[in-house]
């Protein structure tokens, strides 16, 4: 009797196990998959490239001497295009980025007033001379910057903004006399946005402002004679022109750049 009880008992449970292993094996559930992206575009390093625009403002001659008996001309608009090089370089960490940047540009900026002011000047200091009739001009053929930017980038957009010197030559005369040159510096301000088209290449829309300081026009070959400052019995001759100009301008422009990677 026990023999058969004994065999009965293996005999369970050699059918347990056998069942045990037609059941099927429970496996641990798989990772959930996640797409991989493109990397972050990375806006460090040194770049160089090309700029082109367009440029308007306002410029304004001033003397209180003039014969016209205004001490102004009143503002003026002086517009034209603009091409020129680029170079600088970003330092990025994360999303912000920040750099300095340097351009020159050769432009070309004219404008003239043939308001009072202008025509009552005079080109000869002889006396009884007439007014010449002759407009105010005034022009700017290159401008430089230097700047310091910082900026916001979504991945391959960046936006920001930028401030620093600005240095350019501006010209002035009487209309048909030989123009007068100053370099004159300032400042200038504004902001832009900068895309990646490729890995080593972005485009850029800016807008700057530039405010050079006060150049003036006081050569009379260029810029004419005043009047006395007050009337001299008898009369005298004239006295060369000391006229203050006033010069800004708005830049509107594209550019290209290319980013060197090591």
């Amino acid at each position: 009797m026990r023999r058969v009880l004994v065999l009965a008992v293996f005999s369970v449970i050699a059918v347990g196990q056998a069942l045990a292993a037609d059941l099927p094996v429970r496996t641990a559930p798989a990772a959930p998959y996640i797409p991989v992206g493109p990397p972050t575009y990375n806006w460090g390093g040194l770049y160089v490239g090309i700029n082109g625009g367009y440029g308007f403002g306002q410029s304004q001659w001033s003397d209180p001497l003039n014969p016209s008996g205004s001490t102004s001309s009143g503002d003026f608009n002086v517009n034209g295009g603009l091409v020129g090089l680029t170079i600088g370089g970003n330092l990025q960490t994360d999303a912000f980025v920040f750099g300095i940047e340097g351009d020159f540009d050769w432009q070309g900026l004219s404008g003239s007033s043939s308001g009072n002011f202008c025509t009552s000047l005079i080109t000869s200091p002889n006396i009884g001379a007439t007014a010449a009739g002759l407009s105010c001009k005034t022009e700017s053929n290159w401008l430089g910057t230097i700047r310091g930017r910082a900026g916001y980038a979504w991945d391959r957009v960046l936006v920001y903004a930028t401030a620093g010197g600005a240095g350019g030559n501006v010209r002035t005369a009487l209309s048909g006399l030989p123009l007068q040159n100053h370099a004159e510096f300032g400042w200038t301000a504004g902001g832009g946005i900068e895309v990646a088209l490729a890995d080593n290449w972005t485009a850029q829309l800016e807008y700057l402002f530039v405010d050079l300081s006060n150049p003036s026009c006081n050569q009379a070959s260029s810029c004419g004679f005043d009047v006395p400052a007050r009337a001299l019995l008898p009369p005298t001759a004239a006295i060369g022109a000391n006229n203050g100009v006033s010069f800004d301008e708005n830049i509107v422009r594209v550019g290209v750049n290319f980013i060197f990677r090591p």
